[in-house]
């Protein structure tokens, strides 16, 4: 009995580290810095804590419905959900990018002054409007599909760890459990810290290019590790 009920601590445990996969990273930084109060500790909690609990119902929803019918995730689609996470990671990245470049120009004309010297040149737009259910509903979805990749792998541990369903669909559930306290720190993190670097509107802007930039990479790696990883040995 104790070692079932360490295995479930462990379960969420590891959920809260598993945040910080560097896909995970990317995928919600390009997120945070895309969004239209970036700077905002509490909206950057909201948004990981949406995040993880798209992986989550994902987890459980597929891990849950393989651990009570015993079956195995099939390689191919394994792999064929790896994908679309790479495909989603460089799409996540190509638009933060367009958006930090679109945005440059947008706003209304301010003076700026280097010292005694002033110019005038374009700001970010004063408002950003973005609906709540938009706000909701991509890092669910984003969190969705890297729980649908994760299902495969996370169903096999669970088989090889736990003796029961009952444990196994808990762990599962712990684990996503883990993972939302985790994301949720991670992109609170992440927001705090836009507000420090991203002091002026240009570093907000390069800051945004770079992190679409990464998740760009992320994604192409990510795209042949799944290709490499289907084909015949």
């Amino acid at each position: 009995m104790f070692a079932t009920l360490g295995g479930l601590l462990l379960g969420l445990l590891i959920g809260l580290r598993h945040a910080f996969e560097p896909d995970h990273l990317a995928a919600v930084s390009t997120l945070v810095v895309g969004h239209h109060a970036p700077c905002d500790p509490r909206r950057g909690v909201m948004l990981g804590a949406l995040w993880g609990l798209g992986h989550t119902l994902a987890l459980v929803a597929i891990g849950g419905a393989l651990v009570i019918s015993g079956a195995v995730l099939p390689d191919p689609i394994s792999a064929a959900f790896e994908l679309v996470v790479a495909v989603m990671l460089v799409a996540l990245g190509v638009r933060g990018i367009l958006r930090a470049l679109r945005i440059a120009g947008a706003g209304p004309v301010h003076a700026h002054a280097h010292g005694d010297r002033t110019h005038h040149h374009a700001g970010p737009p004063e408002h950003i409007h973005a609906r709540g259910r938009t706000f909701a509903l991509q890092p669910l979805v984003v969190g969705i599909i890297h729980g649908m990749a994760g299902s495969g792998a996370m169903t096999a541990m669970v088989f090889a760890e736990l003796p029961t369903t009952a444990t196994r669909v808990a762990y599962i559930a712990l684990f996503g459990a883990g993972s939302i306290v985790g994301m949720a720190l991670v992109s609170g993190i992440a927001s705090a810290s836009l507000g420090k670097v991203a002091v002026t509107y240009r570093w907000r802007r390069d800051f945004g290019v770079a992190i679409g930039a990464l998740s760009i990479l992320v994604g192409i790696f990510w795209g042949c590790q799944a290709v490499i990883a289907s084909l015949p040995a």
